[in-house]
């Protein structure tokens, strides 16, 4: 069926509502609208879906999360194993309660239990939250950093983690199989309550998750002696982190922690952000002005769903505020967990410390520093939940700590995600410590730099929207594939890894080798002076990423080969 057949078919039947079909009659005519909205299904990859809020196939609506959710519950009911339930979360996004009851509904219509918390949440507590009610999987209505337009649908398993290999595809290939929006099934909420099919998480689950949290704490009595000089800026940007934030901060003792009042409540529209993004430093606006008035030593925000954590923080000789990528705010709590965990005794002889592929470098130097196994995994956290089940199920290391670039990081096992609230208490409690040594977070920084090398790392990112765009996309991975170089502006290219094709080449000898890690359609160039770069089209939007490292003899001389080296890439891809 095309496109305007499946908008016609969506006009006319009346199992979609009636407001919906009268919104789509609106569209009559505006055939490029129409097509964007029906040229393709709304795609349920290994992430879940995302996508722009609205009516049609290619869009997040109550009919698009329905469908998601019959082919997640026909998996759970032939693994035998829907006598578990399901647990459900949602941010504070357009339709997030909307999309959560109807996930919920569908699962009870399929004799599924449903616990749904009563009010929004931030994704790491979903992942704790279903390991402690035993559930078989987890569902998170959040679209995370994305645009106001935007919502998304997350599916977790029973480890804690987002769905790993066998069973996403599995789930992936039970969800295009429902090809018939007829046979979604949902049903009354108040029947399902009185059947016990929705079932309503109770606060209790609030607290002890930040009893879990404040377990990770290692200097908790230091925090007392400076929590009268210690000063706090935190925004949740509108989202699920301000009240988790505030609570697991003020009972460690935290006294002046001062939240952006603009970006404190909910608000689906993030009226004062472009972006509801750490990554992006225009977010940082109101934060930044609040932070001078307070005189604050650390700025904290966290995305609408809190599993990302972006930083500033003070620089000691210029008074400035400095900003943090997710790659140095990882590196900052990885040296402060593990030399205190060292100094106290407390760090594992068969520790591991985790990262993804397009993450820095440093965290290799960090890992040999402290005798800890360094892991690499493909990107998307839940690679790094799956080593920990791992770890659990093979008795073979201990997590101490893991890392992605993307501004996430998971302090503990509590959660099986990147969890930006036990992220921001360990920060704050960095703080805490090195300001009893007279050092901010950024002067620590620039210790660390000192002690490892001066790495710097960023990304090129290119948009590509609609069916034209995805193609293009697709044509500038094979040609990469097709053509590998040999060298990349100044550097030599000293192995050309694909995933794709499970092929690691040394390119001095032509030796192919294996990658170790799972299929993944991802280009990786390890080159020469500790330089690498990645290819990687997203999962979740229509972009091409183009993640790059360095390694410089101060931060002037890594700016500039992380420029150099960014030009030579865009210019292989002739951009």
């Amino acid at each position: 069926m095309g496109y305007m057949e499946t908008y016609k078919e969506w006009c006319d039947n009346e199992y979609f509502d009636e407001a919906t079909r009268a919104e789509l009659k609106s569209i009559a005519g505006n055939e490029d609208e129409i097509q964007d909205r029906f040229y393709k299904e709304l795609e349920f990859g290994t992430g879940g879906l995302r996508g722009v809020i609205g009516n049609g196939t290619n869009r997040m609506n109550i009919y698009t999360v329905r469908k998601a959710t019959q082919g997640l519950a026909n998996f759970i009911i032939k693994q035998g194993v829907a006598d578990k339930g399901v647990a459900i979360a949602y941010d504070s996004r357009r339709m997030s309660p909307e999309f959560a009851d109807e996930a919920a509904l569908c699962l009870a219509a399929n004799g599924i239990k449903a616990y749904v918390f009563p009010t929004l949440r931030p994704t790491p507590e979903l992942s704790f939250a279903l390991r402690e009610l035993h559930c078989t999987a987890g569902i998170v209505v959040t679209a995370s950093h994305n645009p106001p337009e935007y919502n998304g649908y997350k599916v977790y398993w029973e480890d804690g983690a987002q769905v790993t290999a066998p069973y996403d595809s599995s789930i992936i290939g039970e969800v295009k199989a429902v090809t018939d929006f007829n046979t979604c099934k949902t049903m009354d909420i108040d029947e399902a309550r009185a059947c016990g099919l929705y079932n309503t998480i109770g606060f209790d689950m609030d607290d002890n998750y930040i009893e879990a949290l404040k377990k990770m704490s290692i200097n908790g009595d230091i925090i007392k002696q400076v929590a009268d000089d210690i000063k706090i800026v935190y925004t949740p940007f509108n989202g699920t982190g301000n009240v988790p934030v505030r609570r697991i901060l003020k009972e460690l003792g935290f006294k002046h922690v001062f939240v952006v009042p603009e970006q404190e409540k909910p608000d689906p529209d993030f009226t004062t952000l472009d972006y509801p993004n750490p990554e992006d430093p225009k977010a940082f606006t109101y934060a930044l002005k609040l932070a001078k008035e307070k005189d604050a030593d650390i700025v904290l925000a966290t995305d609408p769903d809190a599993d990302r954590l972006g930083i500033y923080a003070k620089d000691s000789k210029t008074g400035e505020y400095k900003s943090f990528t997710g790659n140095m705010s990882g590196m900052l709590i990885a040296e402060y967990i593990l030399s205190q965990r060292k100094e106290k005794g407390l760090l594992h002889d068969n520790g591991a410390f985790i990262k993804t592929i397009v993450s820095t470098n440093m965290a290799d130097a960090i890992a040999a520093e402290y005798n800890v196994k360094l892991i690499e995994v493909l990107t998307g956290f839940k690679f790094i939940g799956e080593q920990i089940k791992l770890f659990e199920q093979q008795n073979s290391y201990v997590y101490e700590f893991g890392f992605e670039e993307s501004y996430g990081c998971l302090v503990g096992t509590h959660a099986r995600d990147k969890d930006a609230i036990v992220a921001v208490m360990a920060l704050c409690e960095a703080a805490a410590y090195y300001k009893t040594k007279n050092l901010t977070l950024w002067d620590q920084m620039i210790q660390i730099y000192e002690k490892y090398g001066y790495y710097k790392e960023s990304q090129v990112a290119i948009t590509m929207k609609g069916a034209e765009g995805a193609a293009k996309i697709a044509e500038m991975m094979d040609n990469l594939r097709n053509n590998t170089p040999s060298k990349l502006g100044d550097w030599d290219v000293l192995e050309a890894r694909d995933y794709k094709k499970d092929e690691c080449i040394i390119m001095a000898t032509n030796e192919k080798k294996s990658t170790g890690l799972p299929n993944s359609n991802v280009l990786y160039y390890a080159l020469s002076d500790n330089a690498w770069c990645c290819a990687r089209p997203s999962g979740t939007e229509p972009k091409i990423k183009f993640y790059i490292g360095v390694k410089g003899s101060s931060l002037e001389d890594a700016s500039a080969k992380e420029e150099a080296l960014k030009k030579a890439v865009m210019e292989l891809v002739g951009q």
